[in-house]
């Protein structure tokens, strides 16, 4: 079964911008943006889909998935640069577990273009 597990990616995750009023915004800072590289993942299509409204949009959906017992720092608002994209982290990261412990994880992604 660990012949699926053959890419690698890094994940990106960027702080939040502070304002100049001190506050902290929902908008990150990419550019300030840490890599974190994660081996022997696999990163297989999932779905997309189309907006037909005024402006046409494809969202290309990603599946992240780890090996067997392998837990990632992965979080919602985080970045993966996978397949030469970098793709958004869509929803939560879900942690599968049997008996307690991580038996794998699964993270949605998406690439929006329009």
């Amino acid at each position: 079964m660990t012949l699926h597990y053959t890419q690698t990616v890094v994940i990106l995750r960027a702080p939040f911008v502070t304002d100049r009023y001190g506050n902290t915004t929902s908008d990150r800072d990419w550019d300030r943006a840490t890599r974190t590289t994660v081996r022997r993942v696999s990163v297989q299509p999932d779905t997309s889909a189309e907006d037909t409204g005024d402006r046409p949009v494809v969202v290309t959906g990603w599946r992240l998935i780890t090996r067997t017992g392998v837990d990632i720092d992965l979080a919602p608002g985080d970045r993966v640069d996978a397949l030469g994209r970098v793709l958004d982290v869509d929803g939560d990261v879900a942690r599968w577990t049997v008996g307690g412990r991580i038996h794998h994880v699964e993270a949605r992604l998406k690439e929006v273009s329009g």
